[in-house]
């Protein structure tokens, strides 16, 4: 069975967003990412392991798995982030057998079953924008081979704070392109100016200079600016509590490894590995 996702037109534009931001892309920025990449990994040796990137966007990622030494397989169902992911295999691995990009859907039960199965399923902050978050979960977890290891982080369930930001994003993604800019920079102000306010008090105005100098998550290697656009634009939204992502995925097939606790509304990280069948 396929689910439909959401509309293009009801979505946020990532593919737009990843677009802009390959035009800054350069050797150092990959270079952090790398680093960030391999923190949550745990290893800078993917050779010989299979590597699925859900949702692969800018192709940050897919490129840095692709470096590390792993065959890989990136899909978006955005055509503009699956165009950024083609970019950048065309500019570092032209022409490579060992990584491909299609367009797809996790909530197309038939393309993903036609993917097969890989060592390591990674899907960073993708399947809440989807529009159905359990069913892209299972989706994704069932593509996982036996002792493969499944990358997950899903917004945190911070109740009515959650709800709140569900409401600015459907407003944003509904507003005239015009408007949305000044949109999401009123919609972060309090936000912006805790952290103007912060700097002041600490006597570090520079520190808050730096978060826009500064390129903010290195497995993303997104500016500030694109940051904001991306957390307040990012609609479809679904956010789940570490305990409700453990109940969904661990009985089937699965244990937790590794758990990262989200701060505020950001997400929360789960590692989780696929049991081994018993002989």
């Amino acid at each position: 069975m396929t689910v439909q996702e959401t509309p293009l037109e009801e979505r946020f534009q990532f593919g737009e967003n990843w677009r802009r931001f390959l035009s800054v892309l350069n050797d150092e920025r990959i270079e952090n990412a790398e680093r960030a990449f391999v923190g949550v990994l745990g290893t800078d040796d993917l050779s010989g392991l299979s590597f699925l990137d859900i949702g692969s966007g800018s192709g940050l990622s897919s490129l840095v798995a692709r470096r590390l030494g792993a065959k890989v397989r990136s899909f978006d169902f955005d055509p503009n982030s699956v165009g950024c992911t083609q970019e950048l295999r065309r500019r570092y691995f032209p022409d490579d057998p060992d990584w491909v990009v299609t367009r797809g859907s996790v909530l197309d039960d038939s393309f993903m079953a036609s993917l097969g199965t890989f060592d390591i399923v990674y899907a960073w902050g993708v399947l809440h924008h989807t529009g159905n978050m359990w069913k892209a979960i299972e989706n994704a977890a069932a593509r996982v081979a036996p002792g493969g290891r499944f990358f997950l982080a899903i917004y945190a369930d911070r109740g009515r704070e959650s709800r709140a930001w569900w409401h600015v994003k459907r407003t944003y993604v509904k507003l005239p392109r015009m408007l949305q800019p000044p949109f999401a920079m009123a919609a972060m102000l309090p936000y912006e100016a805790h952290n103007v306010l912060s700097a002041v008090r600490h006597r570090r105005p520079l520190d808050y200079l730096r978060l826009w100098t500064r390129y903010q998550d290195g497995r993303r290697g997104m500016s500030r600016w694109h940051d904001i656009e991306d957390w307040v634009g990012g609609f479809p939204y679904e956010y789940a509590t570490v305990e409700a992502q453990q109940a969904f995925v661990e009985p089937r097939g699965f244990v937790t490894e590794t758990v990262v606790q989200g701060k505020g509304i950001g997400c929360h990280e789960i590692v989780f590995r696929r049991l081994d069948p018993k002989p």
